[in-house]
C-alpha cells in the first residue's frame, strides 16, 4: 500500500514574498489569425501591442499572454513544455461569457468542477492548452486522492474534484436577456502555469527550494505536484503525464517559450539569483531580470514588477 503521508508531505512556507505574482506567458504559435481565433475571439483577450512577430494580449490594459508567430509545427505531444496556462477571471459571469463565446464558434471545451474552482479547458488551434478559472474556495477544501477523495465540500461531503460543471447553472448567471461581451474584464490575470516535467521530486525541489514557492502537494500515484504562496490555488503545477524521459520539443514547434515570475523588489531578485547559483541552475542576466530553466528545460524569467 502507498504511504499517503509520503505522497503529500511536501508542505512548506514560501521563501518568496506573498506579493510575488505571475507575469506574461510567451507562447509560440504558427499563424496570427489562427491564434487570434481562439485567444482573442473565444478566450476574450484584447490586442494590447503588436511588434514584429509578437502579439501582446491582455485585459484592462495589462499584458497577460504574448503570442510569437512563426512556429513551423503545432505542439508536439508527449514533450516537455506547457500543459496549460490558467487565466483566472474575477466573476462567475465572466466564466459563463467565455463558455458562450466558445459554444457560438463550435470550439471544444471541457468544463470541470474542481470544487475549489470551476475551470473550462480548451486548446488553441496549435494545441496549446488553456484553462479559464473562477476560484470558489468557499465551497470546500482539497483532500488526498490516495485516501479516496480529492476534495471535501464545506459540509464535509467527499467530492471527486473532477466533476462536470453544472452548465445550466453557469449559463443562468447571464440572466434572462444576456449580452455576450467580446472581451475579458479588467482584473483578469494569469493565475497559474502548469508544465510537463519528467520527475516530480526534482520539480518540487526546484520550484519550492530554489525558486522559493511553498510546497503544496505531491502525489506520485496521481503524477502531479504543485507549489504556490500561502493560499490556494497553486501558482505552478507540474505533471509527468507526457511520459518517462519526455524530451524537449523540436526546434520551431508551437508551445511554451517562457513564463514570467514578478517579484516585488530587487532584494528578492538578488536572493533568488543566489539560490540559483548555489543549485548550479542555469542563469542568464537580462536587462530587466534573469532567465533560468527548470531541470527539464522549461524556461522562466524573473523580474521586478
Amino acid at each position: 500500500m502507498i504511504d499517503a503521508r509520503v505522497q503529500t508531505d511536501v508542505r512548506s512556507k514560501p521563501i518568496l514574498p506573498l506579493a510575488t505574482r505571475l507575469g506574461p506567458v510567451h507562447i509560440a504559435v504558427t499563424e496570427r489569425q489562427k491564434a487570434l481565433a481562439i485567444w482573442r475571439d473565444v478566450v476574450g483577450l484584447e490586442i494590447i501591442s503588436e511588434v514584429g512577430n509578437r502579439i501582446g494580449l491582455g485585459a484592462g490594459d495589462v499584458e497577460l499572454i504574448v503570442l510569437e508567430t512563426g512556429a513551423v509545427s503545432v505542439v508536439v505531444p508527449r514533450t516537455i513544455g506547457l500543459y496549460h496556462v490558467a487565466i483566472h477571471v474575477p466573476t462567475r459571469v465572466d466564466l459563463a461569457q467565455m463558455a458562450v463565446r466558445a459554444l457560438q464558434r463550435n470550439v471544444r471545451i471541457a468544463p470541470t468542477d474542481h470544487l475549489v474552482s470551476e475551470a473550462i479547458y480548451l486548446w488553441d488551434l496549435d494545441g496549446n492548452g488553456i484553462e479559464i478559472t473562477f476560484e470558489t474556495p468557499w465551497r470546500g477544501t482539497l483532500g488526498n486522492p490516495d485516501d479516496g477523495h480529492y476534495a471535501l465540500t464545506s459540509d464535509g461531503r467527499p467530492h471527486s474534484g473532477r466533476e462536470p460543471i453544472d452548465m445550466e447553472g453557469l449559463l443562468a448567471e447571464l440572466g434572462e436577456a444576456p449580452v455576450i461581451a467580446p472581451a475579458m474584464p479588467a482584473g483578469t490575470r494569469v493565475g497559474h502555469v502548469h508544465v510537463h516535467v519528467d520527475d516530480l521530486q526534482r520539480a518540487m525541489a526546484f520550484y519550492r527550494d530554489v525558486i522559493g514557492f511553498a510546497g503544496f502537494l505531491l502525489i506520485e500515484s496521481f503524477g502531479m505536484g504543485d507549489v504556490g504562496l500561502d493560499y490556494m490555488p497553486h501558482t505552478i503545477a507540474f505533471n509527468i503525464w507526457a511520459g518517462p524521459r519526455a524530451p524537449l520539443p523540436p526546434a520551431g514547434a508551437a508551445g511554451l517559450r517562457w513564463f514570467t515570475i514578478l517579484v516585488p523588489d530587487t532584494e528578492t531578485l538578488s536572493d533568488l539569483k543566489s539560490r540559483l547559483a548555489a543549485a548550479d541552475a542555469p542563469l542568464e542576466v537580462l536587462l530587466d531580470g534573469i532567465e533560468t530553466r527548470d531541470p527539464f528545460g522549461n524556461r522562466l524569467r524573473v523580474a521586478v514588477g
